[in-house]
């Protein structure tokens, strides 16, 4: 298993855009990707501009797979317009 930690920070004044395209991504995540067991958003409580995504993928291909979705291609592009910088992603293997 593969697990994903994305961190996102948020340009003032555009958190509720961000929510609403996160929120349509996972929905689309959960309903059509067997092969990703958790995809959620979460927003700091210390900084209300910093989210992550915290994902876990059955393996490579599932998380390849992730990757070439148009949904997910099309929230890429709507995110694009409301982060305050490059996001932070980190891949971690799961201990079992």
């Amino acid at each position: 298993m593969i697990g994903v930690v994305a961190k996102l920070k948020i340009a003032d004044g555009k958190n509720a855009e961000f929510e609403e395209i996160g929120k349509d991504l996972m929905a689309k995540v959960k309903a059509n990707e067997s092969g990703t067991l958790t995809y959620q958003l979460y927003q700091s409580k210390s900084d209300p501009q910093t989210y992550v995504f915290m994902e876990q993928y059955s393996g490579q291909d599932a998380l390849k797979a992730h990757g070439q979705t148009d949904y997910f291609k099309a929230a890429g592009a709507k995110m694009g317009a409301v982060l305050a910088g490059r996001p932070d992603i980190e891949y971690f293997d799961i201990v079992e």
